[in-house]
């Protein structure tokens, strides 16, 4: 079985929950769409939530946030083929993986694609804060023309991202104090440009904290759903 929810930023508390309502059996998949928050810290905060997530049973499938480093930064982990593409995984926590953005999963039957990442808005409070923010938070040019290529020569039937297409913004979840004219919405309308060149059967993300369907889009928050 596949459960597919929204960011937990570093808290186990969605994830106990998770588990006491659909009990997930040893080898079922969890997909986490973005911001999950265990390469955050970099400090023992992270290295005891990824020891309670690798002893449950479950394999975590972390899409790749903007409130997180990325894996490919980090010295410990290491790169394998699972299930048709590539994740980033440490040895110590082998039921941690990390897609390659625009890699092709084959997950029950249906190819899904990656694609991580999105504009903090809260980047210079963090900064200004002394918080942690990473510059490649959004994909880069090599990351777009790798996952145009993909979507060109692929069927796609499932999409696992952590923002959204930009015609489907929830300007409702928009944070009050925040000038929307200052905000970075390149990843949202690039997406747009992947969106109208795919068939695609379903198209799940976070981002947003926002529990909802529009059209083929699921906003996942709180919520669990089953692919």
């Amino acid at each position: 079985m596949i459960y597919i929810t929204g960011d937990i930023h570093g808290s186990l508390d969605p994830i106990f929950e998770l588990y006491e309502k659909y009990e997930p059996e040893e080898g079922d998949i969890i997909v986490i769409l973005g911001d999950v928050g265990i390469n955050y810290t970099g400090r023992l905060r992270d290295t005891f939530i990824k020891e309670e997530m690798n002893n449950m049973g479950a394999v975590f499938f972390c899409i790749h946030g903007n409130h997180e480093n990325r894996p490919q930064n980090i010295a410990s982990y290491k790169e394998m083929e699972w299930n048709g593409g590539r994740v980033l995984y440490e040895e110590a926590y082998p039921n941690i993986l990390f897609p390659v953005d625009g890699d092709i999963f084959e997950l029950e039957g249906k190819k899904c694609i990656v694609i991580g990442g999105a504009y903090s808005v809260d980047k210079f409070y963090r900064l200004r804060n002394g918080y942690n923010w990473w510059p490649d938070e959004q994909p880069s040019p090599t990351i777009k023309e790798y996952v145009e290529k993909q979507v060109k020569n692929n069927k796609i039937d499932v999409v696992f991202s952590h923002t959204c297409p930009y015609k489907y913004i929830p300007t409702e979840c928009f944070l009050s104090g925040i000038d929307q004219s200052k905000v970075d919405n390149s990843t949202e309308q690039w997406l747009d440009t992947i969106e109208e060149a795919i068939e695609y059967k379903a198209w799940y993300l976070g981002h947003w904290h926002t529990d909802k369907h529009i059209d083929k889009m699921h906003f996942l928050f709180h919520s669990v759903e089953t692919l």
